[in-house]
């Protein structure tokens, strides 16, 4: 009978290990039950990267600064265009300036609340300096007494609102005297403020695109700027309409700090 075995014999005695293993029986191919060779946990997409990218936003503090900038100077030079080339635009700034430049005896009235209310009160400082008298109403103070400060007589209204439909100016709006000249500063021209007071004049002042797409937060950022600006624009151009002597006037108001500092020194007479 023949005995089959794997052992390797030595001729001439000699006795050891092979000199090389013989090779293993080949693994048994075993596929998975639905046939699939690999299922990864989530797919694949060469966008994705490009997705997350957008959702963090610039990859650098630096980056999302410069970000920032870049987007709010796009938007004071699209304002500047509107303003430039707009027809309405145009009569509706130099119909405020007019507003605003009336003879001293009355003052303006800057209504706001929340940023468009801290834009106001920096409006109002501005024209305080340049010799304009003005003074800001907090619309919830009003309902509560402040509307006193409001001369139905000789005064004049300006509303920041950034989308128009603010519901504190909403409230305030009917115990205002509709005969009063007013203003209204806003992004939307078809606004409640609009529509519930026809007769004010509008100020536009909209923005490329909303803040939350250009940032990825809704914070007044690029509005408030834009806001600003057109404030600034306003109150030196009134001012230039109302004084034949500006600089004179700011001075006289601005006494102290580095800008008071330079201003020529009076001698007084005897």
């Amino acid at each position: 009978m023949a005995i089959q075995t794997s052992a390797v014999i030595l001729l001439g005695g000699q006795k050891g290990p092979p000199a090389e293993a013989p090779p293993s029986p080949p693994t048994p191919c075993i596929s998975p039950d639905d046939g699939s060779l690999c299922e990864p946990a989530s797919p694949f997409s060469l966008d994705d990267d490009l997705h997350a990218g957008r959702r963090r936003g610039p990859s650098s503090p630096m980056a999302r600064g410069l970000h920032v900038l870049t987007t709010e100077a796009a938007a004071l030079a699209s304002l500047a265009r509107l303003y430039e080339a707009d027809a309405d635009a145009r009569h509706g700034f130099e119909s405020a300036v007019r507003i605003v430049a009336r003879p001293p005896q009355g003052k303006l009235v800057v209504v706001g609340v929340g940023k468009s209310g801290h834009i106001g009160r920096k409006l109002v400082a501005t024209l305080q300096s340049l010799a304009i008298r003005s003074v800001f109403l907090h619309p919830t103070e009003a309902m509560h007494g402040d509307l006193g400060i409001i001369d139905s007589a000789r005064d004049a209204l300006l509303f920041i609102s950034f989308s128009g439909r603010t519901q504190e100016l909403l409230q305030l709006l009917p115990h205002l005297d509709p005969s009063l000249p007013t203003i209204v500063m806003t992004s939307q021209p078809a606004c409640d403020l609009i529509r519930r007071r026809p007769t004010a004049v509008l100020l536009p002042a909209p923005i490329p695109e909303p803040e939350d797409k250009s940032f990825g937060v809704p914070a007044p950022t690029t509005s408030t700027t834009v806001a600003l600006a057109l404030c600034d624009a306003l109150a030196l151009t009134a001012a230039d309409e109302l004084h034949r002597h500006l600089p004179a006037e700011f001075a006289r108001n601005h006494p102290g700090g580095a800008i008071g500092a330079v201003r020529p020194r009076t001698v007084d007479g005897p």
